[in-house]
């Protein structure tokens, strides 16, 4: 078969396609952007503003849905979120200094901890979801979980502070609420119990409540399960039923040590 028909056939079966892939690189450079706007003291507000708003509207262009003069209006509402987002993202990052004996300063959090890139992108991402802006908050949510391995979806709902530690394997669904003073350590996951296309308006993640520790790949899974306030999630628990409040939920797999004899 001849290089003309192979692209032929390519060209066709792409034909349904309106795909712009440079969008992504066009949403990982604002990302970076916007962490280091928000973050970085020698960054200079104005220039940056500026350069972020070029990008956000060329993204836009690609990513709204709306009609254009709609389209044009929402950088100026998520510019206007921003504060807020900065003062929880600020509650967070001395929360993480106050919880984790490895953490030395307030400095290492914002430039050393996935966990804390993480829950900024997630903050900010986040408002975009509720902007309708939903590919670019996707793409954004996305970023965050190549450079974390950290996935928390755009849609969910998590109050301020919390705090991420070590931040891999960590899977967030869209409809999960987790309220303030949660921690989650590696590998937790709050998922789906159910997987089907007809659910999408429904709840489908788990509900945290308030000071809960959820350990290292701790399962839980399903919209009507809630962890009730004060209670403490153990390692590699796999949970589909509400827990009540104060709490300690253990793997009773028991481990057993044998100490081999050298002949």
């Amino acid at each position: 078969m001849s290089k003309e028909i192979i692209i032929k056939n390519i060209a066709a079966l792409k034909s349904h396609f309106s795909i712009n892939y440079g969008i992504k690189t066009q949403v990982e450079t604002f990302t970076e952007k916007l962490f280091y706007t928000l973050f970085d003291s020698n960054a200079s507000l104005n220039q940056s503003v500026d350069e972020l708003e070029k990008l956000f509207k060329e993204i836009s262009i690609i990513s709204c849905k709306k009609p254009k003069d709609i389209c044009e209006g929402v950088w100026k509402q998520f510019l206007e979120k921003l504060p807020l987002v900065l003062e929880k993202l600020n509650q967070d990052a001395e929360y993480i200094l106050e919880n984790d004996p490895a953490s030395n300063s307030i400095e290492e959090v914002y430039l050393a901890y996935p966990g804390f890139y993480a829950i900024a992108i997630y903050r900010l991402s986040h408002e975009l979801y509720h902007l309708d802006m939903l590919l670019f908050s996707r793409l954004m949510s996305e970023y965050a979980h190549q450079i974390t391995g950290t996935d928390i979806h755009a849609g969910a709902t998590i109050d301020s502070p919390f705090f991420i530690d070590h931040a891999t394997g960590i899977v967030i669904g869209e409809t999960t609420v987790i309220e303030k003073h949660v921690k989650l350590y590696q590998g937790v996951t709050l998922g789906a119990l159910s997987v089907s296309k007809e659910m999408k308006n429904a709840k489908r993640h788990p509900t945290v409540e308030k000071n809960v520790c959820i350990y290292a790949n701790a399962t839980i899974l399903g919209g009507e399960t809630t962890i009730g306030k004060n209670s403490i999630i153990g390692g590699n628990t796999w949970i589909t039923k509400s827990i009540p409040e104060k709490s300690i939920v253990t793997n009773t797999t028991i481990t057993e040590v044998k100490i081999k004899e050298l002949k």
